[in-house]
């Protein structure tokens, strides 16, 4: 407010003694309110520091405009901001596809989509779940904010009608078991939430104090003991998982539910529903799931459905393979076959032991080798040659990893044949690329494709990824600074492979010295 006298004096003081000039420069300085659409700001990298300065509770989406994520959660954002007229709480998206550079400058490329600022700082976001409508939003706001009394409806009082209801039979609402249940309550806006101090509704359910029910209609589908050392995290992962059935169907309406979830190892099984073994290989699966929960979350898909084409595709799975089951984590995307053509229960439960167990061997998938595969400037690697050419000691190989059907990938094949032509005279250097799609690359190389992986001539392991502009010359730049540098350390390498190699002879003559002692 000072600030907005002292310009409104000062701008008086010059229209005296030059009116045009000023009001020239007050007309330039002017910004333009951010835009609105249906009660949700349109914030821009020109007006979201002004905006965060005005507004001291501002909930902005960061979406793209042709994601469904995106295109449901602005159907929920305008729902919501029509909701929140007057509550303090404003409402703001940024389109990413635009604004590139403001998403790079708040970090919004990555998840959370949702974030809160609050009192103008934006390094400090709360992130916000991602609403399944404009009822999530409101809830999550009034959780957060509330006292843990108004969270929460007292569970006596309920119907029992809510499709599903988390409830919290505690002792006493003013403990640490209590606030682990709000905390995960806050981080749930859709789900119902509930608790009680009824003594006679704890003796009905036949449970102790400090525990938390899933009911469904009624119904116990599963009980939680709180303990000491219970988490919000752990607490939320139980409700998450066991919100699902046992064996979940693999759809457009469950792909984000089963992406989202907690529990990285995920089991599937891909088969015909139409078969005459379904139901039979179904039920040995469902079985099998029960032992499992909170560990390995089991996914059911249909390889007669043609919306599933893509997940067959990134699984590498026909349709007349099927039935077969595939244990995958989605930390490292390394996938296991069952290594068996039975699929009754006590195979699957074995088969997921053996995995959580790390004993399981990777499922390797590779393309025949092409004939005369070494003989072109691109040398055209599959999954069984990978290895054997990219950790060469004596080579530099620089390797494409594509998919065939990516327009982006195959955009880079003329680039890679320039390169090869480029460094054909070097006989220590080897431009290679593989079918990511159709190979199995058991090594720390998984991420997005296209990509450019540079291998060094070291005994070491090492990959290297580049990044820098698509042109031969800053390749061929790359290429000459990563080879420098291994080279150096090529010295310390062989210095220490030296060492090693006379240690050795020393103990074995040592060895044989004792030997001839005795």
């Amino acid at each position: 407010m000072r600030a907005a006298v002292l310009f409104a004096v000062t701008a008086c003081c010059l229209d005296v003694l030059l009116p045009t000039a000023a009001g020239a420069a007050g007309a330039s300085q002017a910004e333009k309110p951010p835009a609105q659409r249906d009660g949700v700001l349109q914030l821009t990298k020109a007006n979201f520091n002004r905006a965060l300065k005005k507004h001291t509770q501002l909930l902005v989406h960061f979406y793209a405009p042709l994601s469904g994520d995106g295109q449901r959660v602005t159907a929920a954002f305008q729902g919501a901001a029509a909701e929140l007229q007057g509550s303090g709480v404003t409402l703001g998206s940024v389109d990413v596809s635009k604004e590139k550079e403001l998403a790079k400058q708040l970090n919004a490329t990555a998840p959370p989509p949702i974030r809160l600022y609050l009192d103008g700082d934006k390094d400090k976001a709360v992130a916000c779940p991602v609403p399944k409508n404009a009822a999530s939003i409101l809830t999550w706001l009034k959780r957060r904010t509330g006292s843990a009394a108004d969270l929460l409806t007292d569970f006596s009082q309920s119907n029992g009608s809510e499709e599903l209801l988390v409830v919290g039979f505690f002792k006493e609402l003013a403990s640490d078991y209590a606030d682990v249940f709000y905390a995960a309550a806050v981080d749930l806006p859709d789900v119902s939430f509930a608790v009680t101090l009824n003594e006679e509704l704890i003796s009905k359910y036949d449970i102790t104090h400090d525990v938390v029910l899933l009911l469904n209609k009624s119904r116990v589908v599963e009980a939680y003991k709180m303990l000491p050392e219970t988490s919000k995290e752990e607490l939320i992962a139980f409700i998450t998982v066991y919100q699902m059935e046992p064996v979940t169907e693999y759809d457009g309406q469950t792909a984000g539910q089963i992406l989202s979830a907690p529990v990285l190892n995920h089991a599937l099984l891909f088969i015909r529903k139409s078969s005459e073994d379904f139901q039979e290989i179904h039920s040995a699966f469902h079985s099998a799931a029960q032992s499992f929960r909170l560990k390995v979350l089991f996914v059911m898909v249909n390889v007669e459905e043609p919306r599933n084409g893509r997940l067959l595709e990134y699984f590498r799975v026909r349709e007349g393979e099927a039935p077969l089951i595939r244990l995958v984590n989605l930390t490292d995307h390394v996938t296991y076959n069952l290594p068996s053509d039975k699929f009754d229960t006590k195979t699957i439960e074995t088969f997921c032991q053996t995995y959580l167990e790390g004993k399981a061997a990777p499922k390797m998938q590779s393309e025949p080798i092409p004939e005369g595969w070494d003989t072109q400037p691109v040398k055209q690697l599959v999954g069984v040659t990978l290895e054997k050419v990219v950790f060469n000691p004596d080579k530099t190989v620089f390797v494409l990893l594509y998919l065939p059907y990516s327009q982006k990938s195959r955009a880079l094949f003329p680039l890679w044949e320039e390169l090869a032509k480029a460094v054909e005279d070097r006989e220590d250097v080897v431009i290679a690329r593989i079918d990511a799609s159709a190979n199995d690359i058991n090594l720390s190389m998984y991420g997005s494709y296209p990509a450019l992986r540079l291998f060094p001539a070291l005994y070491a392991e090492r990959v290297v990824d580049y990044t820098g502009k698509q042109a031969v010359k800053d390749l061929v730049k790359f290429l000459d600074k990563e080879m420098e540098k291994a080279r150096e350390y090529r010295v310390k390498e062989d210095e220490d492979r030296k060492k090693y190699i006379e240690t050795m002879k020393a103990e074995e003559e040592n060895k044989n010295k004792t030997k001839d002692e005795l």
